[in-house]
């Protein structure tokens, strides 16, 4: 009795050792692409200049969202997509020939438009 009580003490460190060490799931949130998307407002509005902290966001939301699929998940990258198209169609006077001319500016490739019209679920 004794040893198998011991052995259901052993199952169950080693399983809440696992479960600790296991990666954490992280959703990126409309948070986090707020954040991100903040410096290029002024641009995207053709306000302002492209600089250096534009390309820094867009290069942040593109390595969030990455495009392989080890690095995150499809509902990760229609995530931001929805975050981006929901955020760029709150704003006024929002330029999407320079929104959508942003990421090559800034040396990455983002496989879809950012546009009000965009559908996110298309995605992967």
């Amino acid at each position: 009795m004794a040893s198998s009580s011991m052995a259901l003490k052993l199952a169950c460190v080693v399983l809440m050792c696992m479960v600790a060490g296991a990666p954490l799931a992280q959703a990126i949130t409309c948070g986090q692409v707020a954040s991100n998307f903040q410096p290029y407002i002024n641009y995207a509005k053709g306000i302002g200049p492209l600089t250096q902290s534009c390309c820094s966001g867009i290069r942040i939301l593109n390595s969030e969202a990455k495009t392989t699929p080890e690095a995150k998940t499809t509902p990760d990258r229609q995530q931001v997509c929805n975050c981006m198209k929901s955020l760029a169609g709150g704003i006024s006077g929002v330029d999407y020939g320079l929104v959508n001319g942003l990421p090559s500016k800034c040396g990455v490739s983002v496989p879809y438009q950012i546009s009000p019209s965009t559908d996110c679920s298309t995605v992967n």
